[in-house]
């Protein structure tokens, strides 16, 4: 290379890998995540070929985390955490303690001590939030009480984890001192000292602040500012916090994103920084990986067959005996066992925080990343059977002889918020889907039934009742996507007939190709009736 660009070619390598074995992930229906990792495996020091350098990967790691934690702080909902306070608070946090107790005891068997045990099976105990939430938005289960119930029990965890990053430093300088409660007495008390300090300065000075700062960007009518200025939320805070409070830049981040969360421009905040969190949590994904060496998989096949099954198996029995406890019916048990099984980001970010205090050794480390790798690439799997039991159980229950026939409006853009006013003004039967978070709630207004989610999707077609639908309308403006969700649907149901829209003649052919019986082109239809306007 004619200059020695390091940063460069770590940040190229990272991103070029993550997209060639994420993309892989998505066409094998497995979480991208799971592309990800393979991805810093892939780039990293244990495997032959290009290595990206190490130090610079976990430096960017760090802005990963601190866009991650201010991610979760942006979709912190203390209303939903609320709504179903009375199982996702006990369940998570008896769910943690049984999870944590089985990594405990590996961890003591293998001899690594007490202190080292409890972090590994704190690490195996929390499940990944960005994973769940893909797994329910696929298969339009977010606003069932099912969803909510597991997002709250996520919540939970999340905070539970946040304490226990903000602890663990000052647990570690104790247990290095080499003394007993009173030692670990001072160090927790400063450290929470500390915390509450932060936790006041944000209530009684970043609540004002923040908000009045973004209002005045969003009045000077610059987006390059607005996302400018979100950005600078939510690294400096989280600098800040480390700088001047001396707590993580998990807990800063974290803080300003839920302060940010509870304003009225928190929407537009998370559009508009979502893709620059979206890269830096794949590189921060990438570089998880590049610590991850293959050979513990040659090396511990016990001891990782193990931690898996207290993935897959323990952490989840629990949960579903949990919920099955508290009178909720066999389909809520399965859903939320099933969204507990697969560990991710929090479980990375403790796991590396110890190895990094010189508490958890590396061969624990290597088995928490193994274990997540093998539960995100089995979680679409498992989520997928947990799921389809669920509805077949769910339509046999609703079964009373064969339903009316109905329509699929697939868009709520402009041209299918037409399509849908109309139709219901007729008095016709029809679902709508739609992937877009404010749409179908301005649907459900005027009593449209709705269903969220990729109208590509199996279950969502499903969902929507296919298998009874006499039309499928695709209304969304890009001809060549209409055309995937076209063929799928003539594969679900041979006898539909499908209606689309194009803007060219080669969306036109591509969609007639694909399934569609009669396609829409704009313009000539504003040419036809310009003429027929002429007679």
């Amino acid at each position: 290379m004619p200059h020695h660009t390091p940063l460069i070619g770590t940040i190229v390598a990272g991103l070029v890998a993550a997209f060639i074995l994420g993309a892989v992930a998505h066409r094998l229906k497995v979480s991208p995540i799971a592309g990800y990792l393979l991805a810093g495996v892939l780039v990293g020091p244990f495997t032959p070929g290009f290595v990206a350098d190490s130090n610079l990967a976990a430096e960017l790691a760090e802005i990963g985390v601190i866009l991650l934690m201010f991610g979760v702080g942006l979709h912190f909902s203390l209303r939903d955490l609320l709504s179903v306070r009375k199982i996702a608070v006990p369940g998570a946090m008896v769910q943690i303690a049984i999870a944590t107790v089985m990594g405990t005891a590996l961890g003591t068997a293998l001899g690594w001590g007490i202190l080292p045990g409890l972090i590994f099976g704190m690490s195996l105990s929390v499940a990944s939030t960005v994973v769940l939430l893909r797994a329910l938005e696929s298969r339009n289960l977010i606003d069932t009480e099912r969803g909510r119930i597991a997002i709250g029990w996520l919540i939970v965890e999340d905070l539970a984890t946040v304490l226990a990053l903000v602890l663990l430093p000052a647990i570690a300088l104790a247990a290095g001192a080499g003394g007993g409660g009173g030692s670990i007495a001072l160090p927790l008390l400063l450290t929470i000292l500390k915390i509450g300090g932060f936790i006041a300065f944000m209530l009684v000075v970043g609540k004002r602040v923040i908000p009045w700062a973004l209002h005045w960007v969003v009045h000077t009518g610059s987006r390059e500012l607005f996302r400018l200025a979100v950005l600078s939320i939510a690294l400096g805070v989280a600098f800040g916090a480390a700088l001047v409070f001396d707590v993580s830049f998990a807990l800063g981040a974290f803080f300003a994103g839920m302060i940010l969360g509870e304003s009225q421009l928190s929407r537009r905040a998370t559009e508009e920084t979502l893709p620059l969190r979206d890269a830096f949590a794949v590189l921060f994904f990438v570089s998880v990986g590049m610590l991850f060496d293959p050979a513990v998989v040659l090396e511990q096949p016990l001891p990782l067959l193990a931690t898996v099954a207290i993935i897959l198996v323990g952490k989840s029995a629990g949960a579903y005996a949990i919920v099955r406890l508290f009178r909720y019916d066999n389909q809520t048990a399965i859903t939320v066992s099933a969204s507990l099984a697969q560990i991710g980001e929090f479980s990375f970010i403790l796991a590396n925080l110890g190895s990094g205090l010189g508490i958890l050794p590396d061969a624990a480390r290597d088995l928490v990343l193994a274990g997540a790798i093998i539960s995100i690439l089995l979680h679409p799997l498992i989520f997928s059977l947990a799921a389809k039991r669920a509805r077949r159980a769910i339509e046999l229950a609703e079964s009373n002889g064969a339903p009316p026939k109905h329509l699929i409006v697939v868009g709520y853009g402009r041209v299918g918020k037409l399509i849908a006013e109309r139709l219901r003004l007729a008095g016709r039967s029809f679902v709508l889907i739609d992937d877009q978070y404010d749409l179908p709630e301005l649907a459900k207004e005027p009593g449209i039934e709705t269903v969220r989610g990729n109208a590509a999707s199996i279950d969502i077609l499903h969902d929507a009742g296919i298998a009874d639908a006499s039309h499928l309308l695709i209304a969304i403006p890009e001809g060549f996507e209409a055309g995937g969700i076209a063929e799928i649907a003539r594969k679900l149901k041979p006898g539909i007939r499908i209606v689309a829209r194009a803007h060219s003649a080669e969306e036109v052919e591509h969609l007639k190709q694909h399934g569609a019986d009669r396609v829409i082109r704009g313009e000539e239809e504003i040419a036809r009736q310009m003429i027929a306007a002429t007679a």
